[in-house]
């Protein structure tokens, strides 16, 4: 069998800790510590072989996958970075045609989000191999979760007549409903939650593009995922529709898997309240938190002390640049908060103070009116994209590790304590060749700040040239 990953999500409802460069499924919100997408990663791999899982992600956020790859020891998953969002259809076709061209049209493949919160990992790997048994009769495939409440943050699915293995045929896909009607359909029995996990015989899937997204259908049919620019141009002319509308509410044969495995979407913090330990008190305290007379709530710190005094459930989030107070009964609305961002062009809607690179990260630590201080780390081994910039110059500063830096024509060696200046327009390049980390104090200083203001000449990691747009 093989596995589709779906990491490509924005999981605004978690603002401030989810951010659009490093959404919901990058953090540690899994049991150890581990991230939503490294738990996901490690439940597959107990099913499936590493060389058989495919990620999907934003091109956006694939530095970011795979490093979380690389600290888990994982060399041989595909990562396919889309160029633009376009919901689940594209995404999951991107990968079903990489599967069809290597396997073939019999090739069964489970389709996963990578940001939810499985407690029972032995069985979904039951769930795991009974789909993929019936996937060649079946052909599509998805998990129905069975209710335990009238929950009315989730889609439905309503089944009809048993079939072989368990499963159920799907009569219809319900949308979000209200607190009334999802009481009903909890007493009526036979309805479950839509779980947006998936498994697909790949020829059923694609027969399924044919007839029902006949256009995607033939755009796919001529995109071969490692070609960077053609995805890019063809992506361009994509529909931007989800897998359920644009196919599995239309198509003929859908089965439903019950699965009781202790799932949870996570999402809203509501959610991870309700998925957390709780105290005597009915509080979830995560980092460092001093609470007086408190009591359900759900208070996170990244690093400083957090103090609350006669605090009845609400949430509390804290991290470096943005902290969060919210009623609990209101954790939907978060997302309003991360559009009013978005629309006023707020860094904190894109990005946290420290964004990670395919070469390494760097750190916003201040910003006045026309200047700017980062600290960059480079990788071992690692380089930045061949750039310049229209707006600003630039000054580093060596703090650890031996640099190789290249400004136009010329190239040198600076070292702990050394430094050179980048005057505006000039090529440049940092090259980490050591076996250290490099880090590096830059200050900017121009009349605009933004990381869009790049030029990029030459890269490494298949990222566009020429200026950019938006971040890259």
């Amino acid at each position: 069998m093989y596995a589709v990953i779906l990491a490509g999500g924005s999981g605004t409802r978690l603002w401030p800790m989810s951010r659009a460069l490093f959404p919901k499924q990058c953090l540690p919100l899994a049991v150890g510590g581990r991230t939503l997408f490294q738990a996901t990663v490690e439940r597959v791999l107990g099913t499936v072989a590493e060389e058989r899982i495919t990620v999907v992600t934003h091109v956006d956020q694939a530095a970011e996958i795979r490093r979380q790859l690389a600290l888990m020891g994982l060399k041989s998953v595909r990562v396919l970075a889309e160029p633009q969002a376009r919901n689940t259809a594209p995404a999951i076709g991107l990968a079903a045609w990489q599967i069809l061209r290597e396997a073939g049209p019999d090739a069964v493949m489970a389709v996963l989000p990578s940001d939810h919160l499985i407690a029972d990992s032995a069985g979904f790997a039951v769930l795991l191999r009974r789909a993929e048994a019936a996937a060649s009769s079946c052909g599509l495939i998805t998990f129905g979760i069975r209710p335990t409440g009238p929950e009315t943050g989730y889609g439905y699915i309503r089944s009809g007549r048993a079939l072989a293995g368990g499963l159920f045929a799907v009569e219809q896909f319900i949308e979000k409903p209200d607190s009334e009607t999802a009481q009903r359909y909890l007493a009526a029995g036979g309805y479950f939650w839509n779980s947006g996990m998936f498994v697909f015989r790949s020829g059923a899937l694609i027969e399924q593009y044919r007839a029902l997204l006949p256009d995607m259908h033939a755009a796919l049919s001529r995109i071969d995922a490692a070609d960077a620019a053609a995805c890019r141009n063809t992506y361009h002319g994509l529909a931007s529709i989800s897998i359920d509308y644009g196919i599995l509410e239309k198509a003929c044969g859908v089965a439903v898997l019950p699965a009781e495995i202790g799932w949870s979407d996570l999402g809203s913090w509501q959610a991870c309240y309700q998925a957390a330990d709780q105290d005597d008190r009915a509080n979830s305290f995560t980092g460092r938190v001093c609470a007086v007379d408190t009591q359900g709530a759900l208070i996170r710190s990244d690093a400083r002390l957090v103090a609350a005094v006669g605090v009845r459930d609400m949430i509390i989030v804290d991290t470096a640049d943005a902290l969060l107070v919210c009623e609990r009964s209101r954790a939907q609305d978060v997302k309003k908060i991360v559009d009013r961002l978005t629309a006023a062009g707020a860094p904190e809607a894109r990005e946290h103070r420290t964004v990670y690179c395919p070469w390494g990260s760097y750190t916003c630590l201040e910003t006045g009116a026309r200047y700017q201080v980062k600290r960059i780390n480079v990788n071992p081994g690692a380089r930045l994209s061949l750039q310049s910039h229209r707006f600003r110059a630039e000054h580093w500063t060596v703090a650890a590790g031996e640099a190789l830096v290249i400004v136009d024509e010329g190239q040198l060696v600076v070292r702990t304590g050394g430094s050179v200046a980048v005057p505006l327009g000039a090529r440049h390049r940092i090259e980490n060749k050591g076996p250290q980390p490099l880090i590096i104090i830059e200050v900017q200083n121009g009349d605009y700040l933004g990381e869009d203001d790049i030029i990029r000449y030459e890269d490494d990691y298949g990222r566009s040239l020429g200026p950019l747009q938006a971040m890259d």
